[in-house]
């Protein structure tokens, strides 16, 4: 956390060099625990470029920010594989990524540090591949995955669908998280929620299994399809989003430092999170969606 959210690192802007360097840094840790490459040509990262131009509307998102070019983006994989079940596979992901260097606040901070947004998520992923790489090894496959560019609109979850180091049919749920690093009092203390839950049943299945997990308590916000498991839901993967975002107004601001991190209830998360994805990747049983509930995979409407 530290690392991701410090000054230096300028914000994690997407598709910039601090990006690159946030992917360096994810992919050496992932390197260091012994894991399977799953990036580009036998290493931990996967490159991708940018359209050229930038959709219109990714380019007024960013207009009040750093006016450099922005022409590839980073993500970071690794893949530990499964013993007897190595073809069905665990996907866990966050965004490495943030906005960078923008418009000042009052107290004239224009660093973007982006701690809970997602330095916490990408830590939780980190943290995970930490444990369960050094634990028994799962019947399935675990897939780690860092993605950058999601504040820009997704483009490195795009170039992994379009290059994914093992086969989309073969991935049986997606975890994705995203701001763990603060408590949400709209929901019991030391509870997590996952966005969509009543669109599957592996929300409650995993709560069953010991995860502090609950109903998205801010649906008018439409949280499910506001980060990178949307696009992986409308492959047909059950793919969803942890977390614990209260709406706190650090969101996309500069305040969004390392400082206001609840260390505690970050810690407890991914503690409540280790026996259930355990239990997850041992299991012959695979989630499914609810009647009705799979998204489209070309739904009509503005794109989140």
């Amino acid at each position: 956390m530290n690392f991701l959210a410090d000054d230096e690192l300028h914000g994690r802007g997407s598709a910039t060099r601090d990006e690159h360097i946030a992917a360096l840094f994810v992919a050496s840790q992932l390197q260091s625990l012994g894991l399977d490459p799953g990036g580009d040509n036998g290493t931990f990262l996967q490159k991708s470029p940018l359209p050229d131009p930038l959709p219109a509307r990714t380019q007024q998102r960013i207009a009040k920010f750093q006016d450099i070019p922005r022409k590839e983006t980073w993500n970071a994989i690794a893949i530990l594989r499964g013993t007897t079940s190595p073809n069905e596979v665990i996907l866990l992901t966050a965004h490495l990524d943030h906005l960078g260097i923008g418009p000042a606040n009052a107290a004239g901070d224009t660093n973007y540090n982006g701690a809970d947004d997602d330095a916490s998520g990408t830590t939780a992923v980190l943290t995970l591949a930490h444990i369960l790489a050094n634990g028994p090894r799962p019947k399935r496959t675990i897939v780690f995955a860092l993605f950058g560019s999601e504040e820009l609109g997704g483009f490195g979850n795009r170039a992994f669908l379009a290059r994914p180091p093992v086969p989309l049919a073969s991935m049986v749920a997606n975890l994705e998280f995203e701001m763990i690093g603060r408590p949400d009092p709209a929901v019991p203390a030391g509870t997590l929620w996952l966005t969509g839950f009543d669109r599957s049943n592996l929300g409650p299945e995993l709560a069953k299994h010991g995860a502090h997990l609950v109903n998205d308590p801010h649906p008018k916000e439409n949280f499910f399809r506001r980060s990178d498991n949307y696009a992986l839901a409308q492959q047909g993967i059950v793919a969803q989003t942890v977390s614990s975002y209260g709406l706190h107004k650090d969101y996309h601001q500069p305040s969004d430092e390392i400082r206001t991190i609840d260390f505690t209830h970050m810690t407890n998360a991914i503690a409540a999170m280790i026996n259930p994805i355990r239990w997850l990747a041992d299991t012959s049983w695979k989630p499914e969606w609810n009647r009705g509930r799979r998204p489209e995979a070309n739904p009509t409407g503005p794109t989140p």
